[in-house]
């Protein structure tokens, strides 16, 4: 449940951002959290942990 108030949180941020109209900082935010969704879903597992 934790994660879902996070997706709804950044999604508010980006509806706010776009009705103030500061859509490049919209914009901005969109991709660093898609980056951060795609870095998180297909990071490399560490081998090896002892």
């Amino acid at each position: 449940m934790k994660g879902l108030w996070l997706w709804l949180g950044v999604l508010a941020l980006i509806i706010v951002l776009n009705a103030l109209r500061l859509r490049p900082l919209a914009v901005a935010v969109s991709l660093a959290w898609l980056g951060w969704c795609v870095w998180t879903w297909f990071r490399p597992t560490r081998r090896g942990s002892p």
